[in-house]
């Protein structure tokens, strides 16, 4: 086998953010695992066009034995692609996976809602209000300090658990505000404390909100927010609500 150059990923530096997945045009990289990968190595160039749009500089050219480039590969791997993607919503730009690219969303608050199809102003009791998500991704492995949304913003940080415990976490808690998800208990910590510290840091929020659950392990993640606001430098208020198993909001602080 030839050797050729060919795209290395380090993945001690791939935070997944996917920005090298959409710089790269011939489909040769994808999120596998939430770090980036070569799918094929028929389907790299080694011209290097995704290793600019890396924020973590984990990409770079080596030369190593290699299958040739195939350009008819390509084709036909990007032609399977488009036919797999679903259409995008009449309205909409086409924008890619939300797991991939950075979005921030215009959330329908319920008065907006109503008023579109000419019916009086929804209330808090409806069924059928709108969502208040405004930016994706949401999930910690995902983000990245330098997605514009974080930028001087009241930050929602929130347990995985929390949106599914407390009914009303949309109306409370997400208006205006862009999120990030995680789980103390199930997540990398340290990697954790890294990304939020960074994001504090570059994005400088003018606030922190912070919404876990009651049980133990979920208070880690209030010390990690404490700890990623102390590396960061900044003076970064943090106001810390506490769900309860049963849904309820024990504590505010």
């Amino acid at each position: 086998m030839p050797k050729r150059k060919i795209i290395e990923i380090d993945e001690d530096k791939c935070n997944g953010c996917g920005a090298c997945v959409t710089g790269c045009a011939e489909g040769a990289l994808a999120i596998v695992d939430g770090k980036a990968k070569v799918v094929n190595d028929v389907f790299c160039d080694g011209l290097g066009a995704c290793i600019g749009e890396c924020p973590e500089g984990a990409l770079r050219i080596v030369e190593r034995e290699a299958p040739e480039f195939d350009e008819e590969a390509v084709e036909k791997h990007l032609a399977k692609a488009q036919a797999k993607k679903p259409a995008e919503p009449v309205g909409l730009e086409p924008c890619g996976c939300p797991s991939h690219n950075p979005m921030i969303l215009k959330a329908q608050h319920s008065h907006e809602a109503g008023h579109a199809h000419g019916k009086p102003e929804r209330t808090p009791a409806m069924e059928d209000l709108p969502p208040e998500l405004s930016n994706w991704p949401i999930q910690w492995r995902l983000v990245t300090p330098q997605m514009p949304f974080f930028k001087g913003a009241d930050v929602l940080i929130a347990a995985d658990c929390v949106p599914f415990a407390y009914r009303g976490f949309h109306g409370k808690f997400m208006k205006d505000r862009p999120v990030v998800i995680g789980c103390p208990k199930l997540d990398d910590q340290k990697g954790y404390l890294d990304k939020l510290s960074d994001l504090f840091r570059e994005a400088t929020p003018k606030s922190i909100t912070l919404v876990h659950m009651e049980v133990p392990c979920c208070h880690g993640l209030g010390k990690i927010v404490e700890e990623a606001v102390r590396r960061s430098g900044k003076n970064i208020p943090v106001r810390t609500t506490v769900i309860g198993i049963k849904g309820d909001i024990l504590r505010t602080k």
